[in-house]
């Protein structure tokens, strides 16, 4: 009868580890938003239920596809749904890349104008 104590007390403390040893390992969302437009695939991995698959699809679209033009443009990610987006909406956001010059540039690099 004594062996059969042991055998449940051993599972119990089985379950408690592995149970302690998860919750230790959970994610910690960032503490800023992370920029969609810089982030990086480690960075976008702490974002609630992003994995390393979901980051670097994130990481490629930005890559094939130009800058995002706001958080939503996430939706056209594979694994990302509506529910998922809500999830890590206030952990992002997109910082519009600076615009370039419109005017094109006449002078070479080091050239000064002479005024007067």
């Amino acid at each position: 009868m004594r062996r059969q104590g042991t055998g449940k007390f051993l599972v119990v403390a089985c379950a408690a580890a592995l149970l302690a040893a998860s919750a230790s390992g959970a994610k910690q969302p960032p503490s800023k938003p992370l920029d969609l437009n810089t982030a990086t695939a480690d960075e976008l991995q702490q974002l609630p239920g992003i994995g390393p698959t979901t980051a670097a699809a994130i990481v490629a679209f930005r890559e094939k596809s130009g800058p995002f033009r706001r958080v939503e443009d996430l939706l056209a990610i594979h694994g990302i749904s509506k529910r998922k987006l809500e999830a890590i909406r206030p952990y992002v956001i997109v910082v519009p890349p600076p615009k370039s010059s419109s005017l094109p540039r006449l002078l070479a690099p080091g050239i000064a104008l002479r005024s007067g």
